[in-house]
């Protein structure tokens, strides 16, 4: 299938007449408009378009330009003359350098493509003009309800402060963030012969250089850093031209002490936009006006022009413009979203830069290649394989091992592989007792190769069970089956370990299972709940726990310590505290849910307090020896919630307290939350309290490729990766990735009964024979 970016604007269908585009308004210079003017007017040289820009045609924001090689293709398709006319002009190059306390780590094979912004900007007015696009700088264009009212389509590509977006802000629904970090555009005049990022450790705090080449003779130039670093340097009361000597002087050794230079610089806030509608009536955003993307990962200049030949092909293609203007925005939403989560996931990478300073340069390097998830450990091995092979021997892999295949010792347990499977709760209990379906499931994924298997929150009473159908260990007889899986695993896939989750429902408790309705309380048999307070899970729907008083937190407390007990006798290898999801511990966590007014409300210390005790009661039955993590919600995704600021705390007190690693998990807490869903989209979480603490973290949310593990633990933002669906969908996730890589070693051996199966089977034949002879 052709991708939309290189796809050529097709004529309209047969028989299908398009009311005609006569009268076309574009507002805003930048590429974006200055491109979908010329697209338009090439589609129809009948139309009349005028666009409008306020400054003149020589001013610009910023110095050059990267655009992708996607990018190119579809410009190439869509307007031959324009691609001619920027390949002329291409500086390109393949390294990016990364240097760091005096240490340079040079990774080849990425392709880049620039030109000055300045200079695309002329090529683009040359081409509108020879169309006959009617251009008028250093005129504000009228306002938008007057050139709605007077064009058939109205394009606003004027930029992150759009006045047109704003004019109908209640039908656009913007949404407007401001972002940690301070940035400035400047040049120099020479050319780097690579992408450099470059950090400095100064007494203020950590700065950071963004720099390319744009022409044989210049290179972009963007300081960087937090806004508390900022002020400390005084960059909040210097002038442009101070601003630009101090840093240049900052990155004296980058610049090879040459001077930087302006052009109206100033130190700018990156503001990230996200539109809920692109279009109204007549009038449709593109560009910055619909959305931004952090200048890290070099995307705004690819995306209005990719929203301009999207834009310039659905007009083309489709009936009409309210058909057009739907496909254009559905089109391109998917793939600006997809670009929004990779820019959020670099620009907040940069945010936390001072936790990554201290790591190995090469593991610095990677990490800082990786950090929008684009880039991964497998395809920057086929970039550049010496790079990659560098990274890993300094990771401690052995040859030909993967990183997820290289041990992890936890006090006495050593896990022969980094996979976990994520605890999965299976509802199919019976008065707490897991049944056969729990021997298998967990059996099952034993089998499969994960280094670290993990129940399902297992309940340390009736009245803590999420539902009827959960499991729990209160009882000899709950005891008895959890001994006999335990069993299994260890006599059934040696070297495999099995961890045991303990939670109390709290609040979420006395629910339907899973699949007949989440969160839903029980239709009768309902139990009463306990929370930290008097709250609801979902007012008018969920019932109203009590606040646990003195007499029933000491209860709660020896209830865990007792099920502790029961699991070292069970014979399981780790213990996980359930402190997250809103569950009973984590409600204490929550400022949402905690309300209390005595020593166990308030300040996070004192919401600290009594899961804290409760860890204190457990770690005390538990062995010495054997490992215990705790599970935490690092953020509430809602606001006046937990942040991760107060997850760094939280994971501090309870490292303070003897655990052995923080299992960082995000939400659950209230059923207002608002996260935002992607690929890994938690482990930012658990790659900042493993950064700031130093102390080993299991990663969960969305991991769903080997890929995705390898790039996470040689990056250094995890120690183990927990995974859940893809375990649901190949209880042989592990070893299957073991094969996909082609590993046999010691990380992920096959059972002996299985390891006939370890290549893949034949399939049906579907290559024909080729013919003998050919003739011309």
């Amino acid at each position: 299938m052709t991708p939309p970016e290189a796809r050529r604007p097709a004529p309209p269908p047969p028989g299908s007449e398009a009311k005609p585009l006569r009268r076309v308004a574009v507002v805003g210079g930048g590429p974006g408009g200055l491109y979908a003017a010329a697209l338009l007017k090439r589609l129809g040289p009948e139309r009349e378009i005028t666009l409008w820009e306020r400054n003149a045609p020589d001013d610009t924001f910023g110095f050059g330009v990267v655009l992708s090689d996607e990018t190119l293709g579809g410009i190439e398709h869509a307007d031959p003359a324009v691609h001619a006319a920027l390949q002329r002009e291409f500086v390109r190059w393949d390294d990016i350098d990364i240097v760091h306390r005096g240490h340079t780590q040079t990774s080849g094979g990425h392709g880049f493509a620039a030109l000055g912004r300045r200079r695309l900007l002329e090529i683009l007015h040359e081409r509108c003009a020879g169309l006959g696009v009617r251009l008028r700088f250093r005129e504000e264009a009228p306002p938008a309800a007057e050139l709605a009212a007077s064009h058939d389509l109205v394009i606003a590509a004027d930029g992150v402060h759009s006045r047109t977006r704003d004019a109908r802000a209640d039908r656009f629904g913007p949404h407007i963030t401001a972002h940690r970090c301070r940035y400035i555009w400047l040049a120099a005049d020479f050319a780097l012969d690579a992408f450099r990022f470059e950090t400095a450790e100064t007494a203020y705090g950590v700065m950071q250089l963004h720099a390319y080449p744009f022409s044989p003779h210049a290179s972009t130039v963007i300081v960087e850093m937090r806004e508390e670093v900022w002020r400390a340097a005084g960059f909040d009361t210097c002038d442009p031209a101070e601003s630009t000597r101090q840093c240049a002087k900052i990155f004296a050794d980058a610049l090879g002490h040459r001077p930087l230079r302006s052009h109206h610089s100033s130190w700018l806030t990156f503001r990230t936009v996200v539109n809920e509608h692109w279009s109204h009536g007549n009038t449709v955003l593109i560009g910055d006006a619909a959305h931004t993307a952090h200048f890290s990962i070099g995307s705004g200049t690819k995306l209005a022009v990719e929203d301009a030949l999207a834009l310039a092909a659905c007009v083309q293609e489709q009936p009409d413009l309210p058909a057009a203007l739907a496909a254009y925005e559905s089109e391109r939403r998917p793939v600006v979203e997809s670009t929004q989560r990779a820019a959020a996931a670099s620009l907040r990478w940069f945010e936390e830069l001072g936790t990554y300073v201290d790591q190995p340069p090469r593991q610095f390097a990677f990490n800082l290649l990786t950090r929008s998830r684009r880039v991964t450990h497998d395809n920057l091995r086929l970039r550049d394989a010496s790079f990659t092979a560098a990274v890993e021997d300094e990771f401690g892999c052995a040859p030909g091992t993967p990183p997820m295949f290289t041990p992890l010792r936890l006090r006495a347990l050593e896990l022969r592989n980094r996979v976990v499977v994520s605890p999965m709760d299976m509802y199919s209990a019976t008065d707490g007792v897991p049944a056969d379906l729990h021997l298998v499931h967990l059996g099952a994924r034993a089998l499969g190769g994960a280094g670290l298997v993990m129940t399902e929150m297992v309940c340390v009473s009736p009245e803590g069970r999420i539902t009827p159908g959960c499991t729990g260990l209160y009882t000899d007889e709950q005891a008895a089956a959890w001994t006999r899986i335990a069993g299994f695993v260890h006599t059934g896939s040696p070297g495999t370990a099995i961890g045991i989750q303990l939670g109390h429902s709290g609040r979420k408790g006395s629910t339907k299972l899973m699949w007949e309705g989440i969160d839903q309380p029980l239709d009768h048999g309902n139990w009463p709940l306990a929370a930290a307070s008097p709250l609801p899970y979902a007012p008018g729907v969920n019932q109203t726990p009590h606040a646990l008083d003195r007499a029933g937190l000491d209860a709660v407390r020896e209830q865990f310590a007792s099920a502790a007990g029961r699991a070292d006798a069970c014979g399981f290898d780790l213990l996980e505290l359930h402190c997250a999801h809103g569950y009973l511990l984590s409600g204490f966590l929550s400022p949402l849910t905690n309300h209390r007014t005595d020593a166990y409300g308030g300040t996070l210390a004192n919401r600290l307090r009594f899961p804290l005790e409760v860890f204190d009661a457990v770690r005390e039955r538990w062995p010495e020896d054997r490992p215990m993590t705790v599970r935490i919600s690092a953020t509430d995704w809602a606001e006046g919630g937990t942040t991760g600021e107060d997850a760094v705390e939280i994971a501090r007190a309870f490292v303070a307290h003897g655990a052995d690693a923080i299992d960082v998990s995000t939400g659950q807490v209230v059923p207002s939350e608002r996260p935002e869903y992607g690929r890994s989209y938690q482990t930012p979480y658990a790659d900042r309290i493993r950064n700031t603490l130093c102390v080993p973290v299991i990663a969960v949310g969305a991991i769903s490729s080997w890929d995705d593990v390898n790039s996470l633990l040689l990056a250094g933002r995890a120690d183990l990766c927990a995974l859940a669906r893809p375990h649901l969908y190949d209880p042989h996730w592990t070893l299957h990735a073991a094969a996909d890589q082609g590993y046999t070693g010691p990380g992920a051996p096959w059972p002996l009964p299985y390891r006939a199966g370890s290549r893949p089977p034949p399939t049906g034949r579907t290559d024909a024979p080729k013919p003998r002879l050919t003739l011309d």
